[in-house]
């Protein structure tokens, strides 16, 4: 089926008023558009449980498609009883649904990686400079595999994705030290070494002094068949536009904006968002 228009979407962060507000704005109609959303759906804005519940209507009507974001993989472990909701996430209003269940379900059934066009690739923080595109969409694969699973796979998986220790990839990586680094380099990637050695604890701008040997993902060289399509860092405010990577994530639940991304002009859409 050929669309009017796509638009891939940055975080959401459960920020729903804003989203209606940024759909209006770029005349969304769901007969004829497609969204692509960069994952983190729900966590610290104000109506998580209605933003997740129309992104899910939406995959479901076949007018969206979405990747996972760690915020999206925390509400998953909150709801299996693998760790407790952080202070700052406003998502019990979701634990306390009749269909939080089904919602959670569903959301741990989405992908890590998909294709928007046949130019581009998006996830949800990036993919290292160690990997192919394609063998990034293997690995993504394998743990989509464990995420998917029947829920007391899931319930031995979830407690291993949780560490700050940063391991470089390797191939002969098993078990659940190899699904911990997918998950990492997908969900939670800023900084890395060109081997794909993580670094966790930098956040800030790219004005910022960044720990000596390590850069963003995206700045490492590295030939790319298509253009990878981001969210996750909102301190980029959306401004990294390069031939391999665009950033979508202007930060909006921060009292920025909710970025849409055109796909097929890449024009540029922000919804100004309400302070938070």
């Amino acid at each position: 089926m050929g669309f009017r228009h796509q638009f891939v979407i940055g975080d959401i962060q459960g920020c729903y008023a804003d989203l209606q507000a940024l759909l209006k704005q770029i005349g969304f109609d769901e007969q004829q558009d497609k969204l692509w959303f960069v994952g983190d759906i729900v966590a610290r804005g104000e109506d998580s449980l209605s933003a997740l519940r129309l992104v899910k209507r939406l995959c479901q009507a076949g007018a969206a498609e979405m990747v996972l974001g760690n915020h999206d993989i925390n509400l998953i472990a909150v709801w299996r009883g693998v760790i407790k909701i952080k202070k700052k996430d406003r998502t019990q209003a979701i634990f306390d649904a009749p269909d939080c269940d089904e919602l959670l379900n569903w959301l741990r059934r989405q992908p890590l990686l998909v294709y928007p066009n046949d130019k581009t690739v998006m996830v949800h923080a990036g993919i290292p400079p160690n990997w192919s595109i394609t063998q990034a969409a293997m690995h993504a694969s394998e743990l989509q595999t464990q995420l998917q699973s029947s829920l007391w796979q899931l319930d031995r998986l979830l407690p291993h994705l949780y560490s700050d220790t940063a391991v470089p990839w390797s191939n002969m990586l098993t078990g659940y030290a190899r699904m911990r680094a997918i998950c990492n380099y997908f969900t939670r990637m800023r900084l890395c070494q060109m081997d794909g050695t993580l670094e966790f604890s930098f956040k800030s701008s790219l004005d910022d002094k960044m720990p000596e040997g390590f850069r963003p993902w995206f700045e490492w060289q590295v030939p790319r068949e298509r253009k990878i399509l981001f969210g996750h860092w909102a301190a980029l405010k959306a401004k990294v536009d390069l031939a391999n990577a665009r950033a979508t994530d202007a930060g909006c639940v921060w009292g920025g904006s909710m970025m849409a991304y055109r796909l097929e002009d890449e024009q540029v859409i922000c919804q100004t968002c309400k302070a938070k």
